[in-house]
């Protein structure tokens, strides 16, 4: 069994769901369409592409990806840098270049890799 569209694997969901609500243990034939169908539907979800990570071109715009997986806010960003909330906010938008200390701190606190930082800054 292959499953080739949208429609097709949500017919596949339904039976399954219909198979585990009715119950199939020790039915031998209706056990094989459950694996049948386990099967097709993992194929056919991990023939589906990902879609691409969108990096980010800027250092301001990757520090704010990593304030969101930390949910962080501006400020609290700024203390765990170590900088001072009005220097990181002036940094953030582009009026305040990037410093060897600032970077450091970026690379080692929040794994932003060093090549991004020259390329970025």
């Amino acid at each position: 069994m292959k499953i080739t569209s949208w429609d097709e694997h949500k017919a596949a969901l339904s039976t399954l769901d219909k198979l585990i609500a009715e119950g199939f243990e020790g039915d031998v034939q209706r056990e094989a369409q459950f694996s049948r169908l386990a099967v097709a539907i993992e194929a056919f979800e991990d023939s589906i592409p990902l879609m691409p990570i969108r990096m980010p071109e800027t250092l301001p715009g990757m520090i704010n990806i990593k304030m969101a997986e930390r949910n962080m806010k501006q400020k609290d960003m700024a203390t765990y840098l170590g900088v001072s909330s009005a220097r990181f906010s002036e940094f953030m938008n582009g009026k305040r270049r990037v410093t060897i200390d600032l970077a450091k701190k970026l690379y080692e606190r929040l794994d932003i890799s060093p090549e991004f930082i020259l390329k970025a800054a």
